[in-house]
């Protein structure tokens, strides 16, 4: 059954401990790299519930970070063609946040995270990739095995 993910962006505006709403989001919305319309229905309202919330976290930039990347795995469906302004403005709106939140991101994930989108919404996508998906340390071993 499609979910609606209204409700759950709702409690990232409301609720003072997010943690569970976002657990969800990530668990219904993006299941071992499939998304489909609800999960691309989700990026302009968490861009929004970012907005409105005013307090940084890392969240609503890997997760759209992690849609984006997934809409164009061939397995994913299209985004539909009704979505498709409010989508790509809601991407260029939290790159938008993300720079002005990025001179205080304090821990790695955090930055990866903004930098991820930052890369979106300037088309660079294999960077964005590699923000999101490889921690550090992934992308030393990959560097010392000669794959980089």
């Amino acid at each position: 059954m499609p979910l609606d993910p209204r409700l759950l962006v709702k409690a990232l505006e409301d609720e003072p401990d997010t943690k569970g709403a976002w657990s969800e989001l990530w668990g219904e919305l993006h299941h071992q790299g499939d998304v489909g319309d609800a999960s691309y229905a989700a990026v302009p309202l968490i861009v929004n519930a970012h907005r409105k919330r005013g307090v940084p976290d890392w969240n609503p930039y890997a997760f759209v970070a992690t849609i984006e990347l997934s809409r164009t795995e061939p397995h994913n469906p299209a985004l539909p063609a009704w979505l498709s302004d409010e989508y790509f403005l809601a991407i260029q709106e939290l790159s938008q946040l993300g720079l002005a939140e990025l001179p205080d991101a304090r821990d790695a994930e955090s930055v990866r995270a903004i930098l991820s989108i930052i890369a979106l919404a300037k088309g660079l996508r294999i960077q964005a990739k590699f923000l999101i998906e490889y921690t550090e340390d992934e992308l030393l071993e990959i560097e010392a095995n000669g794959l980089g």
